[in-house]
């Protein structure tokens, strides 16, 4: 089994099968995030292996993990959970003095062949939301407002920006943007994408779109032109 990779402020540690790698603010921990930060647990979580599974592990008793995978989307940890870690994904460690994340790299899962079976002739592919047309001023009004769940930490921020901030960036009117946003969330619940209306409908526009990739981190660059 190859071993975990784990990144965090230019230190490199390889984790092989059958080790434990720690993190957090003891100074014993492999990791050590900073020492004099009370805010972060004495130590916040281990990653290490269990037949031929790799796993991420919360060892605080009162402190969550941020974790964000490849596209930038997020999920909680909570205190004493633990999850199979399978893809790249970042950990965000919040202290009082600043943010710290780590970057686990897990060795490629073994190639598998699978059988293609046809499929049927009456059956159609589920593409939810795939006829309608986002166009360029649709994905540059989306990246604005989810700016955040793209970038890179320290300035990755998994939450929708307000109106306000993101048609300032654009150099936009706030009704312009507000309305593009809600004929996009308009059509695409009519075609059959849900949780667009009503509460989260942003956050859950946001992931909606990193999903389908219909916004990514490259088109960070359409914001700074």
């Amino acid at each position: 089994m190859a071993p975990m990779r784990v990144e965090s402020g230019g230190q490199v540690v390889e984790v092989a099968q059958g080790q434990q790698l720690t993190f957090g603010r003891d100074r014993e921990c492999t990791i050590c995030l900073d020492p004099e930060d009370l805010g972060i647990s004495r130590i916040a979580g281990s990653v290490g292996s269990e037949k031929d599974t790799w796993w991420l592990t919360n060892r605080s008793s009162a402190c969550k993990l941020t974790l964000a995978d490849e596209l930038g989307l997020r999920s909680v940890l909570a205190p004493g959970r633990r999850r199979a870690i399978e893809e790249p994904t970042k950990i965000l460690v919040d202290g009082t003095r600043r943010a710290h994340d780590l970057l686990l790299t897990p060795p490629p899962a073994p190639v598998e062949v699978l059988e293609i079976l046809p499929m049927p002739s009456d059956t159609l592919p589920t593409a939810i939301g795939d006829e309608v047309m986002v166009n360029d001023q649709d994905r540059l009004a989306m990246v604005a407002l989810f700016r955040g769940y793209l970038e890179e930490p320290p300035r990755y921020d998994p939450y929708p920006k307000d109106y306000a901030s993101a048609a300032a960036r654009l150099g936009w009117r706030r009704t312009t943007l507000v309305k593009r946003i809600e004929y996009l969330r308009t059509r695409l619940t009519s075609a059959g994408v849900p949780n667009l209306m009503g509460h989260n409908a942003l956050a859950n526009l946001a992931e909606f779109a990193i999903s389908r990739r219909l916004i990514t981190r490259d088109d960070l660059l359409l914001l700074r032109r």
